[in-house]
């Protein structure tokens, strides 16, 4: 393993990050859940209200469209235009 360029201090900073954010995101996480306990009500209803937004229609995925222009010009390609004039 080349450590070369890799000192304790590094590690040390390293590890202290990972420490911080691990720390901070389960500060997030109780207070999110303390949060979700004294919930209003409402908040419920707004919450039931979100899956309605599966009922408008979703756009096709963009690769759909590529691929069918792809087929529509290969159409046009082996479609010969006016026959050659004899």
């Amino acid at each position: 393993m080349d450590t070369e360029g890799f000192t304790l201090i590094d590690l040390l900073m390293r590890v202290a990050l990972l420490f911080t954010l691990v720390v901070t995101c389960l500060w997030c996480l109780v207070r999110i859940v303390r949060w979700a306990k004294g919930m209003p009500k409402g908040a419920y209803l707004v919450m039931a209200i979100f899956p309605l937004l599966s009922l408008f229609p979703i756009p096709p995925p963009v690769f759909k469209n590529v691929a069918k222009a792809k087929q529509e010009q290969r159409k046009r390609q082996a479609d010969p235009g006016d026959p050659p004039e004899s």
